[in-house]
């Protein structure tokens, strides 16, 4: 019997519901935990950012509008499908250079179901807690409501690869934003992977838009893009700089997590009420008693 070359998998990246490349046709490899040659990623470009950001846009209004309840069901429903191919990724984590254990990898996966679930759970609950109706010493309601900001830029730290990744774009969908995300640089295949459930799921295309590719090619783009209303990074401290001095001048919300400092993604802390709260706006509205 003659042996047969496997088929390996070409790496693409998840933009507005498709798989595409680079629209340079760059890639850098990628290597197993033994080192050797796994897969050429695509490296994306500046342009790639700003098509993606396109894409955003366009699944934005309509992501918004679903009720808090639909959007509750589809992240959900993402958790479930991570939970059934829980093996895949945990490979795929793995398969990272820092060589994760198996183990360690399979508690990565099931912690990133976990927050998901957390989330979907928010998504018809958190306008009760931060919206309000506020006293007022006249003849009119004033109360307070949460809308979405728009396109949120995240940039995924390397260290958890999957559940850093998540833990930052879950909150900003939870309220119906979309999201930009420039994955790992030295582990993206977790990214990867997530993003071909990401196309099976019932996340409309475009609401959550993944990029591989170099932090320093591509974060001054993150930093300044007009159309970007936040930014969600794990950063250090020329990044940091970086992020501020560019949102300072296009008017964008930052969220910045120290990147020397290692963050638990496995803590309470890095699930709550208040990671939605940094993502939303608030409009305040005055009506007249009787009218």
């Amino acid at each position: 019997m003659s042996s047969r070359l496997p088929i390996t998998k070409t790496p693409k990246v998840y933009v507005g519901g498709a798989f595409i490349r680079s629209e340079s046709g760059r890639t850098f490899p990628i290597s197993d935990a033994a080192g050797s040659f796994f897969a050429n990623t695509p490296q994306c470009t500046r342009k790639d950012l700003r098509n993606a950001v396109e894409a955003a846009a366009k699944a934005g209004p309509g992501w918004a509008r679903r009720t808090a309840y639909n959007r509750g069901q589809i992240l959900y429903r993402l958790g479930e499908m991570i939970e059934a191919r829980r093996l895949e990724l945990a490979d795929a984590i793995a398969l990272g250079g820092a060589g994760a254990a198996r183990r360690a990898a399979l508690r990565e996966v099931d912690a990133t179901v976990d927050r998901l679930v957390h989330y979907a759970g928010w998504t018809d609950k958190y306008e009760q807690v931060l919206g309000s109706v506020n006293p007022v010493a006249a003849p009119y309601f004033d109360f307070t409501v949460t809308e979405p900001m728009g396109i949120v830029g995240v940039i995924a730290p390397d260290e958890a690869p999957l559940l850093g990744l998540v833990s930052l774009l879950a909150p900003a969908i939870t309220s119906g934003n979309t999201v930009v995300a420039l994955a790992s640089e030295t582990q993206p295949y977790p990214a990867i992977v997530f993003g071909e459930m990401l196309a099976t799921s019932d996340l409309p295309g475009g609401v959550v838009n993944l990029l591989t590719g170099f932090r320093k090619e591509l974060l001054p783009t993150f930093a300044t893009h007009a159309h970007l209303r936040a930014i969600s990074a794990v950063a250090t401290a020329d990044e940091r700089r970086a992020l501020r001095l560019g949102a300072a001048e296009s008017v964008k919300r930052t969220h910045l997590v120290k990147a020397e400092e290692k963050t638990d993604w496995f803590a309470d802390g890095d699930h709550s009420l208040h990671a939605i709260r940094d993502f939303v706006e608030f409009k305040t509205t005055w009506h007249p008693v009787g009218a």
